[in-house]
């Protein structure tokens, strides 16, 4: 299975999760490659708004472009929604980070499985928040 096909079924992944528990969760088909910003899943209830990148690994760390999650957050902010990092390392459940909790290199952000789960939240954490 390519990584691109990788990337798809865990969004949609998330896609299924979110109804299962009645949130409305529509997948952005070609969201890294449009002119403008947008997130992989957009997420809402009747009170919270998410826009949210979704990344699978099976390394200890994450790491993603500065442009990727400046853009995430710009996206976020003219939408009036949260602005989220979906990380599901190997052996793990999906962890959700808010972008301020993402850790800052001088070219990147990142995240860790430790840092995930100490700054992170899990799923059922994440829609009773």
């Amino acid at each position: 299975m390519s990584l691109k096909s990788k990337g798809i079924n865990a969004e949609r992944e998330l896609v299924h999760m979110f109804w299962a528990r009645n949130w409305a969760c529509l997948r952005i088909a070609g969201s890294g490659s449009s002119r403008y910003p947008s997130p992989d899943i957009l997420v809402s209830n009747k009170l919270r708004k998410l826009a949210i990148e979704c990344k699978i690994t099976k390394d200890q760390k994450k790491y993603f472009e500065k442009k990727e999650i400046l853009a995430l957050k710009k996206f976020a902010e003219l939408f009036g929604a949260e602005s989220w990092v979906a990380v599901k390392f190997k052996d793990h459940d999906w962890y959700f980070i808010s972008t301020e909790d993402l850790e800052e290199t001088e070219k990147s952000y990142f995240t860790s499985t430790t840092s995930s789960k100490n700054k992170g939240l899990l799923f059922e954490e994440l829609i009773k928040k």
